[in-house]
């Protein structure tokens, strides 16, 4: 801005100069013009006077003058000339200066040479006898002049130039200057131009409305952040050229990302094949889907369309539990129907033989109570799928003070004559700690546990269930010194129908669903089971739960 009003104030001013020289110029050669008319009329009537006293040729032939002096008769003949023959010269009745002397007395002219450098001018005055007395006198035009006073004016417009641009540096800078210190941030408290007062007071109020609007977009972005930050599903936003607009903090952590891919292309944070092709799908048809796994997680992938292709939106679902519970529903479907189909087949086939009567007399019973064990089996085996269904369905039991040394005295007492026929000994031991839960479940872990480690020991072994409190919970284990379990296995030996040895399992009537069982009642009771194990050497489970006040309780399927 400063650099154009400097050029407008210094073309003004250089402008208004060269008006004025040249102003100057015209108005002192026409004022010169017209002294010279005045100054060849005087002569004229100097030399009228002179005529008539002197007689007229004589008196003109006599002079000495630098004008030119012309005697013309009222006919137009030239009498004298003082520069050419008069009988050389034509008739000059025709010429302007001396048309009007005939008719007015006097007349005055001017006409230029031919190469336009000289302009010669004419007064004629009429005298008594009707005679015109004509005086000239030759100068040079005023282009002439003015070429001639070139190199002056050529000074006076260099400093006239010099003048201009200080002075219209110096303006610029005083006009602009207020403008530069505007307080634009406080447009109302300016004090400038009169002339800025309704543009200022335009600023202020746009200002408001641009306060207004930003507190709503913050508002607005606060607001989306919150609900994208705290989505445990991942959200990315791209627009038409599926460069990424906004990434919540969940997709960051799926595609190792952060901020700084804001503005990229989603390639650069992503590179699967699946996803991408998602993404162009989306683009095409408006919606599509993929599923990607990554980092032992599955993951499905939403794509959706925004508008007339503006963008697309992605969001990413974990949905590694449903589909681990969807897997475990079919093992367990699967398992069942094949627990289910193994005692039946078993009592179908035992009843075809008795009803066929291809069983000898003394072998019936023998049949009978094959058929006996198999349906007790299948009664067990219905019972404990009915018991996970009830524990999956997670319904409120009533919660109560629980003394586990007192529980766990009572396992053993009821497990007394199970233990007696494996002649193997049950042995409680520790101290007293209370927690609050459900007094019926807390009793079937501990008692299906002990009658595991009796089940699975070996003849003259050995049981022992402690109960304690260790780091503020309370916590009750229970060793024995059986068979064992293999490390492989462990890991496993809580899942639904999984058996280390089958056959021995089977033979001891098992349904490969207790320790399954015992899992769910413990995380019923916020609880958590771990095992340790030597094969042949036995194996110890611990059990701990929150104690009595400790606060811990939470939720029962963590």
């Amino acid at each position: 801005m400063t650099a154009k009003i400097f050029r407008n104030a210094f073309l003004i001013g250089f402008t208004v100069l060269l008006a004025c020289i040249l102003l100057f110029f015209f108005i002192m050669y026409s004022n010169y013009q017209a002294q010279a008319y005045d100054i060849l009329e005087v002569e004229a009537e100097h030399i009228a006077e002179g005529m008539q006293i002197c007689g007229g040729e004589e008196y003109l032939a006599a002079m000495q003058s630098d004008e030119r002096i012309t005697w013309i008769a009222p006919d137009g003949a030239v009498i004298f000339d003082t520069e050419t023959d008069a009988e050389s010269l034509e008739n000059h009745a025709d010429r302007e200066e001396v048309k009007r002397a005939f008719e007015y007395g006097e007349g005055e002219s001017s006409r230029y040479s031919s190469t336009l450098l000289q302009k010669t001018m004419y007064s004629a005055q009429k005298l008594s006898d009707g005679s015109v007395l004509r005086i000239s006198i030759s100068r040079a035009t005023a282009g002439v002049l003015l070429v001639g006073m070139i190199q002056p004016i050529l000074v006076v417009l260099i400093v006239a130039l010099i003048l201009s641009g200080v002075l219209a540096k110096s303006l610029s800078r005083r006009i602009v200057r207020p403008l530069n210190e505007l307080d634009l941030e406080h447009p109302l408290e300016n004090d400038a131009y009169e002339e800025l007062a309704p543009l200022l007071g335009r600023i202020n109020r746009q200002h408001r409305q641009i306060d207004e609007q930003m507190g709503e977009l913050q508002r607005q972005q606060t607001e989306f952040s919150q609900i994208t930050g705290s989505m445990r599903e991942g959200l990315v936003l791209l627009d038409e050229k599926e460069r990424v607009l906004s990434i919540n903090p969940a997709a960051e952590k799926l595609f190792g990302a952060d901020a700084s891919c804001i503005g990229q292309d989603f390639l650069t944070i992503d590179r699967s094949h699946d996803v991408s092709l998602a993404i162009q799908d989306a683009m095409e048809e408006g919606h599509s889907e993929a599923r990607v796994e990554r980092g032992g997680r599955i993951w499905q992938f939403d794509v959706s369309r925004i508008g007339a292709a503006v963008g697309a939106v992605l969001l990413a679902f974990d949905i590694t539990e449903r589909e681990t519970a969807e897997q475990t529903r079919r093992e367990f479907t699967a398992n069942v129907s094949h627990e289910l189909k193994t005692p039946l087949q078993g009592i179908i086939g035992s009843a075809e033989l008795l009803e066929n009567g291809m069983v000898k007399q003394e072998d019936v019973p023998r049949f009978i109570g094959h058929i006996r064990k198999e349906a007790q089996r299948l009664v067990t085996l219905i019972g404990d799928i009915i018991r996970l269904s009830q524990l999956d369905e997670g319904d409120v039991m009533p919660r109560e003070t629980v003394d586990l040394l007192q529980l766990t005295q009572e396992a053993a007492d009821d497990l007394k004559t199970a233990a007696a026929e494996k002649k193997v000994s049950v042995t409680v031991d520790g101290k007293t700690a209370c927690l609050d839960g459900v007094r019926r479940l807390l009793y079937e872990v501990i008692y299906n546990l002990c009658d595991n480690a009796i089940k699975y020991n070996v003849e003259g072994g050995s049981v022992k269930m402690t109960v304690g409190e260790q780091d503020g919970k309370a916590v009750v284990s229970v060793s024995d010194t059986g068979i064992g379990i293999a490390p492989e296995h462990q890991e496993r030996i809580f899942e639904r129908f999984y058996r280390v040895d089958k056959s021995h399992s089977k033979a001891s009537g098992g349904t490969g669903l207790g320790l399954s069982i015992v899992h769910e009642m413990v995380g019923r009771n916020f609880g958590t089971i771990s095992v340790r194990s030597t094969v042949g050497e036995g194996s110890c489970f611990t059990v701990t739960f929150p104690s009595f006040g400790s606060g811990e309780e939470g939720d029962p399927d963590a």
